[in-house]
């Protein structure tokens, strides 16, 4: 078990160890950030990979599903209620450049500044217990909704700021803004459904109709 260095508690925070992870290593693999925010990081291992794909690199083809099914991974450990994280050997040797890293940090910013503004450590009790298996589950509904609407432009971001969000929730224990990501939850998966039965008329290429 690796040991626990570093749990952020803000955006910000999060991004700012990534940049300086970035900074120290021509590439960063999933076990340097886990190594360094320390093994029950739930939330920004919930919330990193989510921002990650509202940037450029979630543009790669394929992409989003990888990190839907990375995300689901984490939500469905903290369902069935770990006290830590884990990931499979291959996963944490998965790594990213870090100009990319650098790139991407710096494009969300902003959206780090305005979510730790608005985020205040509110109703901590809906950040654990019964409530945070409300959550993971549904991130992992989200996370079902990312591999159809992948087909669509900038479609799967969607879910994946809902995801975010709720991986902020969990990072800051504020059960206010989980209130609200549920509510934005509920909203993105309506959203999404109707952008991808739009585009195809019938719905036919979703995997359980």
């Amino acid at each position: 078990m690796l040991e626990v260095q570093h749990e952020p508690t803000s955006m910000r925070e999060v991004l700012g160890e990534l940049d300086e992870l970035a900074s120290t290593h021509d590439e960063v693999c999933v076990a340097d950030v886990l190594d360094d925010f320390g093994e029950r990081s739930f939330g920004p291992f919930i919330m990193l990979p989510a921002l990650l794909e509202i940037t450029p690199i979630g543009g790669i083809p394929g992409l989003p599903t990888a990190l839907a099914l990375f995300i689901a991974l984490i939500a469905i450990q903290l369902l069935v209620g770990r006290d830590h994280v884990w990931m499979p050997r291959f996963v944490q040797q998965r790594s990213v450049g870090s100009k990319k890293l650098h790139k991407s940090v710096r494009k969300l910013r902003g959206l780090a500044n305005f979510l730790d503004h608005h985020s205040e450590g509110r109703l901590e009790g809906l950040t654990q217990g019964a409530a945070i298996r409300l959550v993971a589950a549904a991130v992992i509904l989200l996370c079902c909704t990312v591999p159809p609407l992948e087909f669509l432009p900038f479609a799967s971001s969607v879910p994946m700021l809902a995801i975010a969000v709720l991986g902020l929730a969990l990072t800051v224990r504020d059960g206010a803004l989980v209130l609200g990501a549920l509510l934005f939850t509920a909203l993105a998966t309506a959203l999404g459904l109707a952008m991808y039965f739009n585009s195809s008329g019938d719905g036919a290429g979703l995997p359980f109709l």
